[in-house]
């Protein structure tokens, strides 16, 4: 959820005694388990250093590696996704990473008989949509607008725009367009409630 403090200032605020009033403040109280839990995991991750914007929204989100490698935009979303932290990992805003997403900023060259350990930071662009158990793999840049498919393994950059499908990831011909508006924060009925009512 948005920060407590966000939702706070920017409540929607009916009549004392209307239908509105308790019917707002009935699903405030319902979603108030959640929002606490959120904001202290939110809490949590901000105290280890990580860049989180307040309107930004976490899941339940799973990180290995040091949280001050982490910056995340406002009106993103993050399900529940898995994050490597071995260098960064930069999330735009109005970014949607569904549940299942794994984003993995280091591996292993398996060409070395060594087998060495091989590092690249991560950029995910405004407007980036990552659909259900994709795979983000070190180094790639997904740009403004990107669409990653669900169960893509991305090991290259998308471009602006760009639609990407399958294991490993290849580009649709088919480009998103470059006006987007949406706020994919907006769906979630506990943002809903206290700043709709």
């Amino acid at each position: 959820m948005a920060s407590i403090n966000y939702l706070w200032k920017n409540r929607a605020i009916f009549s004392l005694g209307s239908v509105s009033f308790y019917r707002a403040w009935a699903k405030r109280m319902l979603s108030l388990p959640e929002l606490l839990t959120r904001n202290y995991k939110r809490s949590a991750l901000l105290a280890k250093g990580a860049r989180i914007h307040e309107q930004a929204e976490i899941g339940q989100v799973t990180i290995d590696g040091p949280r001050n490698l982490l910056q995340i935009g406002a009106q993103s979303f993050l399900g529940r996704v898995y994050l490597a932290l071995h260098t960064t990992v930069q999330i735009g805003d109005r970014v949607c990473i569904n549940d299942g997403v794994c984003i993995l900023t280091a591996s292993h060259d398996v060409m070395d008989p060594a087998w060495s350990h091989t590092k690249a930071p991560i950029v995910i662009d405004d407007y980036v949509w990552i659909g259900t158990n994709a795979m983000i793999l070190p180094g790639v840049h997904l740009g403004r607008g990107a669409v990653v498919g669900a169960g893509a393994v991305v090991t290259k950059s998308v471009p602006a725009g760009g639609i990407v499908v399958g294991n490993p990831a290849k580009p649709l011909a088919k480009t998103r367009t470059e006006h987007l508006t949406y706020n994919p924060c907006e769906f979630l009925s506990a943002n809903r409630a206290w700043l709709l009512g």
